[in-house]
């Protein structure tokens, strides 16, 4: 089993806040002979006219060397989650949660975008040091 990312508690506190309880952390996905470990798996009322969700969130800090291979690492991550996911049947829509800072700094870059508008990432942005979600980004 993986190690906890440095901010996810802060993510994790940020979902309670907002009304989201948290149903596993981490979260299995197996798939055949496959196991993989998302941070967590959360439910939640997330409108009158829609009901009960369920997500999936990957937790990234973004505070390694490469700013970019934490990106090219999530981005991995999430299509296998979304992949067995799909296989298995389960509609978990898949998120990334991530800090403001990185957001600003990082995300923003025309070439991330480029990539977040071309694959599909969906963000939380959370403000980590009052662990609030500032943003959803489907």
């Amino acid at each position: 089993m993986p190690a906890k990312d440095v901010h996810h508690d802060a993510i994790k506190s940020a979902l309670i806040k907002e009304g989201w309880i948290i149903l596993d952390d981490p979260y299995t996905i197996k798939y055949k002979q496959f196991r993989v470990f998302a941070d967590l798996r959360a439910g939640g009322l997330v409108a009158a006219e829609r009901g009960h969700q369920q997500i999936v969130v990957e937790i990234k800090s973004f505070q390694g060397f490469s700013p970019m291979r934490e990106f090219e690492t999530a981005l991995g991550q999430l299509t296998i989650y979304r992949v067995f996911l799909k296989k298995r049947q389960l509609d978990l829509k898949v998120y990334l949660g991530i800090g403001k800072e990185i957001h600003q700094d990082f995300f923003q870059q025309p070439a991330i975008q480029a990539v977040l508008d071309e694959v599909g990432v969906p963000l939380i942005i959370v403000d980590l040091e009052t662990e609030t979600i500032i943003r959803w980004i489907d």
